[in-house]
């Protein structure tokens, strides 16, 4: 038997900038994706999940189309496996996690970087996390179809107890930052609306596309490569123009807020949080009225910053605020959304935790 775990992530600051190859900082949760894989050398892989009610199943040679729903994960990490030359073998998976599912915390990637690691400790076979991301990202662009970046897979690969991870996606360098709350009296409030988004809708594909057209109206390979905010004049569509907009201000946003972290600064780590949020509500607009009441409320009660995380429309808030207030937030956030008519969220803390590996 062997047994894998990946965390899911919350990205702490830089959305969509991903896929434009620019800076985004996460961090691995705690909570975590189980894979008990028991191999037995067949042609096929049997699924049980305890957030599902009986079993899948599915060749080793699956193809994209074989599989849907939320087994589509790992058969896409089999197939982006043997793409890439990997051996895989048959058995039964048992597939156990406490990542909130449709929250904006990738419990996709946790799912498809638990399963990548077992499959390779069941023939032996090692690779850098870096290869192990990428793979994963495959089976969720091209066999799922969602086109995400491959922030996911690095955080849940690289993670850290206590510590952000700095991501530059034209090198895949990963850099990681204090990110010791407790120390300064602060913590990291998640409020989960319970409003589900999902990656493979149409929006998260339009704000892609958007970027990659303007990029080449730009004449560049990639928005990473525009240097200030002077060439948007040369964007006739307004769209396209503001959600370039959003893209060379977050990158500016990341960068400002990893010299922030480092220099204990989290009042202004904070205020980037919050013009992050207005930046996707105004530029990139991929959050709800819903999520804007959650982000507006937790500033408005004293938190120190506030914003969406995740790819948008529905999922997840989160916001820096110091441990002393955390009662009273909590409280006057769960009233504003009560009083708004929205459904019951969940909210939680979260503590950056350890990256993807190998039990046993």
């Amino acid at each position: 038997m062997i047994v894998a775990q990946a965390p899911g992530r919350i990205n702490l600051i830089g959305e969509h900038t991903d896929y434009n190859l620019g800076f985004a900082m996460p961090i691995a949760l705690e909570q975590r994706t189980t894979v008990r894989f028991e191999p037995d050398e067949s042609d096929r892989i049997t699924l049980e999940s305890d957030h599902e009610t009986g079993t899948s199943s599915f060749r080793i040679d699956v193809k994209p189309g074989d599989v849907d729903g939320w087994a589509a994960y790992p058969a896409g990490v089999v197939w982006a496996s043997k793409q890439a030359g990997l051996r895989v073998v048959g058995g039964t998976m048992s597939i156990s996690s406490d990542v909130p599912i449709g929250a904006g915390l990738s419990s996709s990637a946790a799912l498809e970087c638990a399963v990548l690691l077992a499959i390779n400790a069941a023939t032996d076979q090692d690779m850098g996390t870096l290869d192990a991301a990428r793979i994963a990202q495959r089976a969720e662009n091209d066999f799922v179809g969602a086109p995400t970046g491959l922030m996911d897979q690095l955080a849940s690969l690289n993670g850290e107890a206590d510590r952000a991870l700095l991501i530059d996606f034209e090198t895949s360098e990963v850099t990681p930052v204090d990110f010791d709350l407790a120390s300064s009296g602060l913590a990291l409030l998640v409020v989960n609306s319970n409003a589900a988004h999902q990656h493979s809708t149409g929006e998260y594909a339009s704000r892609r596309e958007s970027c990659t057209r303007a990029a080449a109206i730009l004449g560049v390979d990639s928005l990473r490569e525009v240097q200030g905010l002077d060439v948007l004049d040369r964007i006739s569509d307004d769209t396209d123009r503001r959600r370039v907009r959003h893209i060379l201000t977050e990158n500016e946003r990341v960068l400002d807020c990893g010299v922030a972290l480092t220099a204990g600064g989290f009042r202004r780590v904070g205020d980037l949080m919050t013009l992050s949020h207005a930046s996707m509500r105004d530029d990139f607009e991929i959050t709800t009225p819903h999520i804007d009441l959650i982000a507006d409320s937790a500033v408005r009660h004293g938190a120190l910053g506030a914003r969406m995380t995740g790819g948008g429309f529905g999922g997840c808030v989160i916001a820096l605020v110091r441990t002393a207030a955390l009662a009273s937030v909590t409280r006057a956030i769960e009233e504003d959304i009560a009083n708004a008519g929205y459904p019951v969220p969940t909210i939680f803390t979260a503590r950056a935790g350890a990256g993807a590996a190998v039990l046993s």
